[in-house]
């Protein structure tokens, strides 16, 4: 512990500021995630506005960051952590939701603002393209002297291509606070910004919260569904797969009982179906319908499915393999022969 943290702790203060820290300290212990927000250069009915908008889902608490940080350091348990980010205007708060939540809550609730001279730049600035609305005068030498593109046209003062007059991180002139004013623009957001949540044991910083919602749930729904294809290709059952791959199961069980021609009860329209449709396929190949039954006279050959075809080329497949396999089989039974044949040969010559 560094002496101005010792001296901290142990200086005596007046009754009305440890009744303060006393409060902070409750505060702090009565919620799950407890951050420091940034409170700067937020008029005071809006804040009042954001902290009637949190209510129920987070609490806003404010005091002087001396207080703030005995405070922090009271709890310990971690939380001191959060005093390297009270500095300048700032806040507690709190909530029972998870940092991500909270974050996220945060940015959605900031609203735009107009930036006043002196300010920084929290991006670039633009003038857009189009019309300003305003008589010819003055006002396009303005827009000119911070960097607009702009003339008049058609009566009226015209901006005649998107202009970026301050990047981000410059200084905000008088000259252009005013021209910004004029025209309506309000470049900045205004809101709680957030500095840091300590959560179940873990300190957050902004960027680590600042996660894409959609991105995140489509990597979560892609991993779910790579794991559950392949707990089906493993055979793996779980509560999620077991329907599947009795399905499975029970299709492949089907195929391999219409291949085999068993005659199961199951089975027996299926199979009374190809073989009536093996019938049809070679009466429609017979020319003298004399020579066929009444009933097969006439008849055309059956249609041939996608999913037939499918099951015939692999079945070609199947076929061109085993042929293989069989030519090699009786090149090596030539071989064998005709060593076969010199031995014996040899034994009877």
């Amino acid at each position: 512990m560094s002496e101005s943290e010792a001296a901290r702790k142990t200086e005596t203060i007046p009754q009305w500021k440890q009744e303060e820290v006393d409060e902070l300290v409750d505060f702090i212990e009565s919620y799950a995630s407890v951050g420091i927000v940034g409170v700067a250069g937020i008029p005071s009915r809006q804040l009042q506005n954001m902290r009637r908008d949190l209510h129920g889902s987070a609490e806003v608490r404010m005091s002087r960051n001396t207080l703030v940080q005995r405070a922090l350091d009271e709890v310990d348990e971690g939380y001191e952590q959060l005093s390297e980010f009270v500095a300048g205007q700032v806040a507690l708060i709190g909530t029972n939701d998870n940092p991500f939540g909270l974050y996220q809550q945060l940015e959605a609730s900031k609203t735009p603002a107009p930036i006043n001279a002196g300010e920084i730049a929290p991006n670039d600035i633009v003038i857009p393209e189009g019309d300003t609305g305003i008589d010819p005068g003055p006002f396009v030498g303005e827009l000119q002297q911070v960097g607009a593109e702009a003339r008049i046209m058609e009566g009226s003062i015209k901006v005649t291509a998107d202009s970026t007059v301050l990047e981000a991180g410059g200084e905000v002139s008088d000259n252009l606070a005013n021209v910004l004013s004029e025209l309506g623009i309000e470049p900045k957001e205004v809101g709680l910004d957030l500095r840091s949540v300590y959560s179940e044991g873990v300190l957050f910083e902004p960027d680590e919260l600042a996660i894409d919602v959609d991105e995140y749930r489509a990597d979560v729904e892609s991993a779910a569904a790579a794991a559950r294809n392949l707990s089906v290709n493993a055979a793996y059952p779980t509560a999620r797969t077991a329907g599947t791959l009795l399905a499975k199961a029970a299709g492949e069980a089907k195929s391999v009982g219409l291949f085999a021609a068993i005659e199961d009860p199951e089975l027996m329209p299926d199979l009374v179906a190809q073989a009536d449709g093996q019938v049809r396929a070679l009466a429609a190949q017979i020319d003298d319908d004399e020579a066929l039954p009444e009933e097969l006279r006439g008849v055309d050959a059956p249609a041939v499915t996608e999913e037939a075809e499918e099951e015939s080329s692999d079945e070609d497949d199947e076929a061109d393999t085993a042929d293989e396999d069989t030519d090699a089989d009786t090149d090596d039974d030539e071989d064998d022969g005709g060593d076969g044949a010199e031995g014996l040969g040899a034994m009877f010559g």
